[in-house]
């Protein structure tokens, strides 16, 4: 074992021991030149009868890390390998897994959960799109950690596996009984993505319901079973993510993500609503062959009640003082005729209106917006040109106006993801396009940013991330937005200079093109200024008064005076 004060390779200082099992022990270290702690995961040779065989499985599954970078990953540092030991250094996660919580607290809210499930399609999703898709193959509580901020991070790759093409088949066993799926024992072709999504699923199980599939009765009844105030629409995703048959899974984790995100749009409550609806009409029309006239009639009046309720809703949400309550209006509309654009597009503008996406408004539109009856994706399939531009739409309620700062872009990109797979096609939205795929861009260099700063990989980043902001800029130009978004985009370019206009001189951007987008916008904010309101005035000040500190910045940084070098 090592010892507590001990260094190890000159160094790692060792705090003290976080955790053993049968085969090794983890200490917390401190790299006391770099003040920053480290987990050491040590393999002693004197507790494994198979050393040599078992360090070589280490060494596979510590090259494997290397080559990951994901947020949601953890980050190998450093190797060390003797006679005696095997020590991996690695990214210290502060938290517990996901297994000590469930043990301490039983099931976990369904919000909750499906926000993990979402943080862990991302990181599946991003192993399975190596240009050698990484299979983990071991997806289950225990190895799962959950960090104060609520972020999840996925440990322990002893079991994960590059996948290749041509192979009939994997070694046998490799998984934990009751989350593996039936291919990991052997006899069904080899593991692929689709085995993760099994995991995945009866993880998402486990912590929805507080029952260890691993334990009696074994079985994956209906989540509903255990709960009846469970979605039944998550019932309908876990039972599919959990079919046998992997061809009957879903078949990337892609989809799964989406559904997950949409989950209340599946509820049992809305299908059957549908299918009532069904039989009616069916009803109606067979009456309607023996008395078409009446059957007519009938159909007409129907149809007349619903657009005045639908535009009654829409017109009392126009006049409405209290936007909470106006959102509230135009969702009732959709929930009356889900195919239409104009109360989509009325919750979105009366969202935004004050300047403010409030998580109330958030609030609202999640519980109401995609539930039951009020379904996006019918809004989808019978009008997928408005659905993409409330998609688009709903990309900047997060982006621009979002009340919670952190995170609001990253929330933003899924919406502007969707939005870009439609407007690809569709050449009148060319400008909407390059827009959305600039928005995503930007949104996962927030997204990854910080964990490359930790990892020290975020070399070239900064010059990509430049090159899009400025280009997203030069959009706005041509074509410009409403003024409330074009602020915010000055703020965020002239924020951005102050906070990396070191990386970006390390990245190549030159000072004078900093320089020249500061003196464009000081000139365009000029323009602005003109016929800005008493509000928007406020913000200018604002805004000004950072760039004003970025000019400083990129001076100092670059060495520029204004009339040359220092």
């Amino acid at each position: 074992m090592l010892k507590i004060g001990s260094v190890v390779d000159g160094k790692y200082k060792i705090l003290n021991e976080i955790g053993h099992g049968g085969m090794s022990n983890v200490y917390l270290a401190i790299n006391e030149k770099a003040n920053k702690p480290w987990a050491v995961k040590e393999v002693r040779k004197s507790l494994n009868r198979d050393f040599n065989l078992l360090r070589q499985s280490l060494i596979r599954e510590t090259d494997l890390l290397k080559k990951l970078h994901h947020p949601n990953l953890p980050s190998i540092v450093d190797v060390i390998s003797s006679d005696e030991n095997f020590l991996i250094v690695m990214d210290y996660i502060e938290g517990n897994t996901l297994e000590t919580l469930l043990a301490e607290e039983g099931a976990q809210p369904q919000e909750r959960v499906a926000d993990w499930a979402l943080q862990l399609c991302d990181v599946l999703d991003y192993l399975h799109t190596r240009s050698a898709p990484v299979i983990y193959r071991d997806l289950k509580p225990s190895n799962i950690m959950l960090k104060s901020d609520g972020s999840v991070v996925l440990i322990d790759f002893g079991t994960a596996r590059e996948f290749k093409e041509h192979h009939a088949a994997d070694t046998c066993c490799l998984g934990t009984n009751g989350y593996a799926a039936p291919e990991q024992f052997g006899g069904m072709g080899q593991t692929d993505a689709r085995t993760d999504i099994y995991c995945l699923g009866t993880t998402l199980y486990h912590l929805v319901t507080g029952h260890n599939p691993s334990e009696p009765p074994y079985e994956l009844y209906p989540i509903t079973k255990w709960n009846p105030k469970l979605s039944t629409g998550l019932e309908c995703i876990l039972q599919k993510c959990t079919q046998k048959n992997p061809s009957d899974r879903y078949q990337t984790v892609r989809e799964l993500r989406y559904d997950i995100m949409h989950y209340k749009d599946l509820e049992v409550q809305a299908q059957r609503s549908y299918r009532r609806r069904l039989k009616i009409f069916g009803a109606s029309a067979a009456c309607s062959l023996l008395c078409a006239a009446a059957g007519i009639a009938l159909s007409a009046a129907a149809a007349q009640q619903q657009e005045e309720a639908y535009q009654n809703c829409v017109q009392m949400a126009g006049i409405a003082t209290d936007s909470v309550e106006a959102c509230s209006l135009y969702l009732e509309a959709v929930s009356i005729d889900d195919q239409r654009q104009e109360a989509y597009h009325g919750f979105y503008e009366r969202a935004i209106e004050d300047g403010v996406f409030s998580e109330k408004e958030e609030e609202l539109f999640l519980r109401l917006g995609i539930s039951k009856n009020r379904n996006l994706q019918n809004f989808r399939k019978k009008n997928p040109h408005a659905y993409a531009d409330f998609c688009y739409g709903m990309g900047n309620a997060y982006w621009y106006y979002y009340e919670r700062e952190e995170n609001r872009q990253v929330r933003a990109v899924s919406w502007f993801q969707t939005a870009q797979e439609y407007y690809k096609t569709d050449s009148a939205k060319a400008m909407e396009y390059r827009r959305c795929r600039l928005y995503v861009e930007l949104g996962t260099f927030y997204k990854s940013v910080l964990a490359s700063q930790i990892n020290g990989t975020d070399a070239g980043m900064y010059g990509e991330y430049w090159r899009s902001l400025v280009e997203l800029k030069e959009l706005n130009d041509v074509e410009p937005d409403r003024d409330n978004i074009t602020l915010h985009m000055y703020r965020e370019i002239a924020s951005k200079v102050v906070e990396y206009a070191v990386y970006f001189r390390e990245d190549g951007v030159q000072g004078d093109e900093l320089l020249a987008i500061l003196d464009a916008l000081e000139s365009d904010m000029a323009q602005m200024e003109q016929q800005a309101t008493s509000t928007a005035r406020k913000e200018l000040e604002a805004i000004r008064w950072i760039v004003d500190g970025a000019y400083k910045m990129v001076r100092s940084t670059y060495q520029i005076e204004k009339g040359g070098l220092f």
